[in-house]
């Protein structure tokens, strides 16, 4: 159930941040739950692929690598899905930090069991 509830949170971060950001746009809210739903997905299989694979980088630069990581993966979910668009890096990257940030407030309000 904490599962669907924190899709939920994220969903509406999308949609938050979609209606900020001038550079995202999202079509519609069932685009806006495929979103969230890929950007897990993309956190839970292709994310540590990429932390594993630029490792040495992500030493040097004191973890400030992992920011690159998180707006790449959000230019993917950008790609995998229609109806949710990305123009740019710079977008992608702000998306990604604010999407953090979102997401950890949001799921503040959760109760832990």
């Amino acid at each position: 159930m904490t599962t669907f509830i924190k899709l939920l949170l994220t969903t509406l971060a999308v949609i938050i941040l979609a209606n900020i950001l001038p550079g995202i746009t999202v079509d519609n809210y069932g685009t806006a739950v495929i979103v969230a739903f890929v950007i897990s997905l993309l956190n839970m299989f292709v994310r540590p692929l990429l932390v594993f694979f630029t490792f040495p980088v992500t030493i040097v630069t004191l973890g400030l690598f992992l920011f690159v990581i998180n707006a790449v993966i959000i230019l993917l979910a950008g790609n995998l899905v229609t109806g949710f668009n990305v123009n740019g890096f710079l977008t992608a990257l702000l998306f990604s930090i604010l999407l953090s940030i979102f997401r950890s407030v949001l799921f503040s309000f959760l109760k832990e069991e």
